[in-house]
């Protein structure tokens, strides 16, 4: 019976990873060494110039490259021209499309540089850099649930290619290698040290050039992935990137804790747990900011964008130069656009805050300035545009930020939002625009697989998304993959 049960199980996850109509990926069926079997898809914009930014986008369990459309990536590469390649699992592989994250059944190859899948997304990188001229110091790497996890992977495995990346309600690199202890990272959640983590990650490759910054997202009621898993995370990456594993600053957006890490000045790791959300990717609207994401399986809207924010993060959405193709002699007299992303308007903050500026240039950025209630911070040129602020010093009430973007050209624009710094006994949660459950999450036991959530309408991808494949292919003949 119990047999019948999760074979049943196993057919309704399919159905939800059913490729969706109209999909706009090409896919690319030569890309050199494959020895982990992975398809390969791509978004390029029309006409994209050469030296632009790749981003790479891994899906999660139960889920396919064109699923993850709905995050937004390939809106945010028509507008900022950038190109996107999506590696697709394959149901021979693994039968619900999880990156084997853990390795494949007690084999660790997939977690050995150059080998399996990790060697399989490092040839659709060098392809795409060779097919498109994209700018191999610009790659970015995001990834949800077992795609997260697997992101983790290829930051150790493969560090030299990525210069950013976001894990969104993934694990740390090697959390596990055998299926007992895939299970157990996911919930309870394994703790280790910080360095014990860290010399897990610079085991992996002989590398001491710089590494990737990182931004991590997890639902703060994830039960399929438990929170902890952000924290040894920030653990295990802290320790590599030289930073305190003490945020420099924390704020809370809508229903979410940001907090940022440093080494030394600079912004290498942040943090984002969303309030009532479980395991799935946070998208919304942020004031009168639309959200490039669209609803669908395991995207749940809790006001926050996170494909914006990372995409903001890794300064995509920024200029950054590259601007493509000798540039044309013409005067440039647009104004370049600017955007205060963090705080965000009307937002409670105290303490040291990290003030995130946004600005792109049709032809080439030059610098952004900010001023806070008319007194002047300092200037950034260079993507992500950050400043730093003491909060708590500027003393309760409402501060004006203002930040005034200049392009290379000389045109300017600027943009201002108001923030509250909570007198004593303040509040200090922020406004909190949730729009109730949207689909809940991981409600709902399962007798069969705990923990287990098939809602194909809302936030979770449920235990499908990493570890239901140990329980659907007991008994099978070939050989396990999680």
């Amino acid at each position: 019976m119990r047999i019948v049960l999760r074979v049943a199980v196993f057919a309704a996850v399919l159905l939800v990873a059913s490729r969706p109509a109209g999909a706009t990926l090409s896919q690319v069926t030569s890309f050199g060494s494959n020895p982990g079997a992975l398809a390969m898809y791509e978004y390029v914009p029309a006409g994209l110039a050469t030296g632009r930014p790749l981003v790479i986008v891994l899906h999660g369990c139960t889920q396919t490259a064109a699923n993850m459309e709905a995050a937004g990536w390939n809106k945010l590469a028509d507008q900022y021209k950038f190109a996107v390649v999506y590696p697709e699992q394959q149901t021979a592989n693994n039968p619900v499309r999880c990156f084997n994250w853990a390795g494949e059944y007690g084999d660790t190859a997939n977690l050995v540089r150059g080998q399996g899948e990790n060697q399989s997304i490092a040839s659709m990188i060098d392809h795409a850099i060779a097919a498109h001229g994209s700018d191999a110091t610009k790659v970015y790497i995001v990834g949800f649930s077992a795609g997260g996890a697997f992101v983790a992977v290829m930051l150790a495995t493969w560090p030299e290619k990525f210069a950013g990346a976001a894990i969104m309600s993934g694990l740390p690199y090697r959390c596990a290698t055998t299926v007992n202890g895939a299970y157990s990272c996911q919930s309870p959640g394994v703790s280790k040290t910080a360095t014990a983590w860290g010399d897990l990650v610079r085991g992996a490759a002989s590398y001491t050039g710089p590494r990737a910054k990182l931004q991590i997202w997890h639902g703060a009621s994830d039960t399929t992935v438990v929170p902890m898993n952000e924290d040894e995370l920030v653990k295990q990456w802290t320790n590599v990137l030289g930073a305190s594993s003490t945020a420099a600053s924390t704020e809370t957006i809508g229903q979410a804790t940001h907090a940022v890490y440093k080494a030394g000045t600079n912004v290498v790791l942040e943090t984002y747990k969303v309030t009532g959300m479980g395991h799935a990717t946070a998208i919304g609207n942020e004031g009168t900011s639309t959200c490039v994401s669209t609803t669908g399986a395991y995207f749940d809207n809790k006001g926050i964008c996170a494909t914006q924010r990372a995409a903001d993060f890794f300064g995509l959405t920024g200029g950054g130069g590259g601007g493509g193709g000798g540039g044309g002699g013409g005067t440039d007299a647009t104004a370049p656009t600017v955007a205060i992303v963090s705080p965000a308007a009307g937002a409670e903050v105290t303490g040291n805050v990290t003030v995130v500026v946004a600005a792109n240039d049709e032809t080439a950025m030059g610098s952004i300035t900010l001023s806070i209630d008319g007194a002047d911070v300092g200037t950034d040129a260079e993507a992500p545009f950050q400043f730093d602020w003491d909060a708590t010093a500027a003393g309760e009430g409402t501060h004006d930020l203002v930040a005034t973007a200049v392009d290379a050209a000389g045109n300017m624009a600027t943009t201002m939002v108001s923030v509250t710094v909570p007198g004593a006994g303040g509040s200090g949660s922020g406004s909190g625009s949730g729009s109730g459950d949207g689909g809940g999450d991981d409600e709902g036991p399962n007798t069969d697989l705990p923990g287990c959530s098939l809602d194909a309408s809302g936030g979770g991808a449920g235990f499908a998304t990493l570890g239901i494949a140990v329980a659907l292919v007991l008994g099978r003949r070939r050989r396990l993959r999680f």
